[in-house]
């Protein structure tokens, strides 16, 4: 019994160690535009869905990072392609 117990914890070890290893995935974001207003949103790509309702444009390319999208987003609010 002994021996089950030290094994477990030699295996719950090892999966903690790789897990801690191994990169986390990145969710890429872009940028849309809702057409009726020019308000641009950062929408994450990981939410399997799509905005609701469907009058929106990507105004972005893919982006790694939410710091990296509100960076773009604040360049488009400058140069007058986002309203707000």
């Amino acid at each position: 019994m002994r021996r089950l117990a030290i094994a477990c914890a030699a295996i719950a070890a090892t999966v903690s160690v790789l897990a801690a290893a191994s990169p986390a995935s990145a969710n890429p974001y872009h940028l849309i535009r809702w057409q009726d207003t020019g308000f641009c949103q950062i929408w994450d790509q990981s939410i399997p869905t799509t905005p609701w309702p469907a009058n929106f444009a990507v105004v972005s390319e893919e982006l790694p990072t939410f710091d990296a999208a509100f960076t773009y987003k604040t360049g488009l609010l400058n140069n007058g392609t986002c309203s707000f």
